[in-house]
């Protein structure tokens, strides 16, 4: 629905902060590599960025939801800092690993977003994190198995689902402990599940 990118900037606050979540839509096509986006930027590269993070992907289908919730009328395209805003699909029905084909560019899911304060700073709501956490509706990240050129109004092509009972609603579930039976044996078996990124495996195995 919306290709999103932006620049790092100075955010307002008692302390001064740095981000590249203020993302703003762009109609032109754009290259798509394994670091991301052509023109897009990450304040902190230590948390953000990377290859297992090339693309952050949010689901437009959540607005209305976030927009009563927040009393935040503003919320569409870009609100919690994604690179794809899509529309149709949701954390219940995207599956870890999924390779997806998108323009000439083909990319594969690696991880639910993690949200940070750096979200709570934009809207300005210290709880914002822990209410996308607890609502399951948190996002997704793609890394990037072959570059090349996107843009907006394009399909987004299941190409390969090689693990469909690792929906990213379940990946959050077992990983936050939000459904009481996601003990010990479900994080190992997730831990075990080869296109986790990295650092997700290693948080899970952390705690």
């Amino acid at each position: 629905m919306s290709l999103n990118i932006g620049r790092a900037r100075t955010g307002e606050g008692p302390r001064a902060w740095r981000s590249a979540i203020w993302k703003q839509p762009v109609l032109v096509p754009l290259h798509l590599g394994a670091e991301g986006l052509a023109g897009d930027q990450q304040a902190n590269r230590r948390l953000h960025g990377g290859p297992d993070k090339a693309v952050c992907v949010y689901s437009i289908d959540h607005a209305a939801w976030w927009r009563e919730s927040l009393a935040a009328p503003e919320w569409g395209a870009g609100a919690v800092g994604e690179n794809f805003t899509v529309a149709g699909q949701a954390e219940a029905s995207v599956c870890l690993g999924d390779i997806y084909e998108v323009g000439t560019a083909l990319v594969q899911v690696s991880q639910p977003r993690s949200p940070c304060r750096t979200l709570a700073r934009r809207w300005g709501r210290p709880d914002l994190p822990k209410r996308v956490v607890q609502s399951g509706r948190t996002g997704w990240y793609l890394r990037v198995l072959r570059p090349g050129l996107v843009e907006t109004g394009t399909s987004v092509a299941l190409i390969d689902r090689p693990f469909p009972e690792w929906t990213i609603a379940r990946v959050n579930a077992t990983t936050y402990g939000l459904v009481p039976d996601a003990g010990a044996g479900d994080r190992m078996a997730l831990a075990e599940v080869p296109v986790l990124a990295a650092a997700w495996r290693d948080g899970i195995a952390g705690g």
